[in-house]
């Protein structure tokens, strides 16, 4: 039996991912709702097929976009699930899913922590801190919500208290190195505003994400190019990303030295020449 469980997919140009995810969450949710950033493939078109109900919200940011969401969907069920249209349940994690969702209807229990396995270049990545990536993406409604930012946005439940499935899930974020490099230039621009909007805001950073306030709070102090760098060794040699092979030093290599690096010329640019990059807008339109 399917758990009291409303599914919230945030889709744009999807279609190579969006049935392989509605098929690995149709046994758990009672409600799919795709919410879809005027996709121009087959990704509506895919979802209706399959049973899913669409609705049509011009991106601002993932928080914004599934605030809509949540707001416009009338959602009656005891459980909400965010879930990615690159992320998928096993047959193991959904049933472990279900049966928590299930057991716990009049419990103190509030969120569930899905635990991720991330697969890059055809790789599962086990090493580099990628292993298991967590993620509290399952909630009762009206007791969670999401963070109201542009980058490193989590779902936050007001109380009660969270559990973690002991399942992997599964993460399929890389569909080319072209696409990731275009998605990662993109997310460098919104961490860019992210960061000078909370440092006007405020003077220092308040997190209630332990990485993130580490992030904010530690990392951004490092020198500029040194926290990059830091950050290379940190994964690629603490963290064992060597371990997997090519494909994982290849991962470690771009997350520090393209991603990370980017973002932070991004915030040298901004202060030494006053550009100012935009927390909102898709990935199309930054292209």
């Amino acid at each position: 039996m399917a758990a009291d469980l409303t599914a919230i997919i945030l889709t744009k140009d999807e279609e190579i991912n969006i049935r392989g995810c509605i098929e690995s969450i149709f046994p758990v949710a009672k409600r799919i709702v795709v919410v879809d950033s005027y996709s121009k493939d087959r990704t509506v078109e895919i979802a209706r097929e399959m049973g899913a109900e669409i609705l049509s919200h011009e991106f601002e940011t993932h928080a914004r976009q599934y605030k809509y969401a949540v707001e416009n969907s009338a959602i009656e069920t005891k459980w909400i699930l965010r879930i990615d249209a690159d992320e998928r349940l096993t047959s193991q994690s959904a049933k472990e899913l279900e049966d928590i969702c299930n057991e716990n209807m009049e419990s103190d229990v509030t969120g569930i922590i899905v635990r991720f396995k991330k697969n890059f270049l055809g790789k599962d990545l086990y090493h580099g801190g990628v292993y298991p990536w967590k993620k509290l993406i399952c909630y009762k409604t009206g007791k969670g919500d999401i963070e109201d930012r542009a980058m490193d946005e989590h779902i936050v439940v007001f109380e009660g208290r969270t559990v973690e499935l002991i399942h992997d899930s599964l993460h399929f974020d890389f569909k080319s190195i072209e696409a990731w490099i275009a998605k990662h230039n993109w997310y460098s621009s919104k961490e860019a505003a992210d960061y000078a909007a909370k440092k006007k805001n405020s003077g220092g950073f308040e997190e209630r994400n332990l990485k993130t306030w580490i992030k904010m709070n530690l990392y951004y102090k490092l020198p500029l190019g040194v926290r990059a760098h830091i950050y290379y060794l940190y994964r690629y040699y603490f963290k064992l990303g060597f371990l997997d092979g090519k494909e994982g030093k290849i991962y470690a290599f771009l997350q520090a030295y393209w991603y990370r690096y980017l973002v932070d010329v991004k915030i040298f640019e901004s202060k030494k020449l006053g550009t100012v990059y935009t927390e909102s807008g898709s990935l199309e339109k930054k292209k």
